[in-house]
């Protein structure tokens, strides 16, 4: 079964445009080194908790969106090898302060497949 990263961040509105154009190079990237499918969603929908919530797991702020993004590989060896070659190459070498987000309230984890119907 496939191997997915996912990926919840909070994003400054006004940066959209900016986050939208970084997510397509970087998917470049992944799909360069392995990755099937990279998948970047603007948060349209998406409601404030009372005891949780993607809003207040990322402490999103007013003037923020919640972004929400899945990468999927063939197999978690795949993504091993893949990530650690994306993380390395030249095109995602970006300065931390240039970056339309804030890393630090970025959730990810990588999942392992269970049902895909």
């Amino acid at each position: 079964m496939n191997y997915v990263d996912g990926f919840v961040i909070p994003v400054p509105t006004s940066k959209r445009e900016a986050y939208r154009q970084l997510a397509q190079d970087a998917s470049a990237v992944f799909k360069d080194h392995g990755a099937l499918q990279v998948v970047e969603c603007w948060g349209d929908d998406v409601p404030e908790g009372k005891l949780t919530s993607f809003p207040m797991a990322v402490q999103r702020t007013s003037d923020e969106t919640v972004v929400f993004s899945w990468i999927i590989w063939p197999s978690r060896q795949v993504r091993d090898e893949g990530m650690k070659k994306a993380m390395e190459d030249p095109r995602m070498n970006h300065d931390v302060k240039t970056l339309p987000f804030d890393g630090k309230r970025m959730i990810f984890g990588g999942f392992e497949v269970i049902v895909d119907a």
